[in-house]
């Protein structure tokens, strides 16, 4: 789920910068998230529970932006905000999704994410190739941090990391064919843009149920994985945590967001490298 409410947003902000070499910029990502994808869990340190929290809680964020954007646009920041607010109650209140709904939440989102696929590959572009261009770099390595958030999977799922991996790469290559990187990174919503290049205007309202869907779930499972990291028992930590979270949301610029989750992460990664390398010294 969190694969679908993020790719919504970080295709537009990686080709802004990165062009056509977004796609450079996802693989890489994707080739790191199966990669990393055995890596023991995060350990229960006071910087390893940190360092999650606020990984999954920048992630909250970006999925309450996404659908403060595609469901409520002419009220997207107090959406956003008010999305968070109302997961951070529901998780407070003991709301919790089982597992076969996660599950079947996941396979939905995986077919919405062939039917996209399907459509674009069957209808002519409406932007003429005029060349990739020469690789910028940083733009790349930006693309890569703001998309491996959303790849990875829980640990030990290398089947999961490479199914993630497959669709993020897919869905890259039809938005870029149907949009061009350009129109791809106008505007936080070219998905919206992408379905009527695809001569599907007309499923707007399913876009919208799909945006829902990605999100909705996803956010409050992000937010109590986050909250159980950094404030186990709740309590006042959690809330300060989700009225951060809130005020993000409502007010601060996605791409400022999406860094604060790349590099979180990038520092998961080494920690979590750090106790497999603890764990092979002391076998």
């Amino acid at each position: 789920m969190r694969l679908g409410g993020g790719l919504l947003m970080v295709l537009a902000v990686g080709a802004a910068g990165a062009r056509y070499w977004v796609l450079a910029g996802v693989v890489l990502a994707a080739v790191v998230a199966v990669l990393v994808s055995r890596l023991p869990s995060l350990g229960t340190g006071q910087l390893d529970r940190y360092t999650g929290g606020v990984a999954r809680l920048a992630q909250l964020v970006v999925f309450a932006i996404v659908f403060g954007a595609y469901v409520v646009p002419s009220q997207s920041s107090y959406a956003a905000g008010a999305l968070v607010v109302l997961v951070v109650a529901a998780d407070f209140a003991g709301l919790r999704l089982p597992t076969v709904l996660v599950r079947w939440l996941t396979v939905v989102l995986l077919v919405a994410a062939a039917v996209l696929v399907v459509l674009c590959a069957v209808v002519p572009p409406v932007v003429t190739f005029d060349g990739i261009g020469s690789p910028n770099v940083p733009a790349v390595v930006v693309a890569a941090l703001v998309v491996l958030p959303f790849l990875l999977p829980s640990t030990g799922e290398r089947l999961r990391a490479v199914t993630l991996a497959v669709v993020a790469v897919l869905v890259t290559v039809v938005a870029l064919v149907q949009l061009g990187p350009i129109r791809l990174g106008l505007a936080e919503t070219s998905f919206r843009d992408l379905l009527y290049a695809a001569d599907a205007g007309q499923l707007q309202p399913l876009l919208t149920v799909v945006v829902v869907l990605a999100t909705v779930p996803a956010a409050l499972t992000t937010f109590t994985d986050a909250r159980e990291r950094f404030a186990p028992s709740g309590g006042l930590p959690g809330v300060a945590g989700g009225v951060v979270a809130a005020a993000a949301a409502a007010f601060a610029p996605v791409y400022a967001v999406l860094l604060v989750a790349g590099l979180a992460t990038v520092v998961e990664l080494v920690l979590r490298t750090r106790l497999r390398h603890y764990g092979d010294v002391h076998e």
